[in-house]
């Protein structure tokens, strides 16, 4: 856990007005489907903030920012590939590229997105239901 949760001004500060409305709105999509815990860390080595999405020690996905860019990672276990496989068709080739080139470890294909509009929420949401059905109605 960070010991200072950066404020709204400190985000778009950090990501730029636009990539900032960009954030804001991907954690408004996420939050309208799913209640989940949020947990802010620090972005280790790579980024500068985490913002961890988790219910009942489970993560959904993790948005991180640094200066300039976001990104979008959700993990997807064993038999959640399978599942995005079986999707596969109803995705952009953009996303299914990104998805082969993750590289996989003992615990999972790691899937890095890095968003800059709103119009790959959609595909995104499909990606999240793949880890858990939305429990917000």
């Amino acid at each position: 856990m960070l010991e200072k949760i950066p404020s709204p001004s400190d985000m778009a500060e950090l990501l730029g007005p636009s990539l900032f409305e960009v954030w804001r709105q991907l954690c408004a999509a996420i939050e309208e489907k799913y209640d989940m815990e949020q947990i802010w860390n620090s972005g280790g080595k790579n980024w500068t903030y985490e913002y961890k999405y988790r219910r009942s020690g489970k993560t959904l996905c993790c948005l991180y920012a640094k200066q300039g860019c976001i990104g979008f990672l959700v993990i997807f276990g064993k038999e959640e590939r399978a599942k995005f496989e079986e999707i596969r068709g109803s995705l952009s080739d953009a996303v299914c590229r990104l998805y082969d080139e993750a590289k996989t470890y003992h615990d999972g294909k790691w899937v890095m997105l890095e968003p800059t509009s709103p119009a790959v929420f959609e595909e995104y949401m499909k990606l999240l239901a793949i880890k858990r059905r939305p429990n917000r109605k």
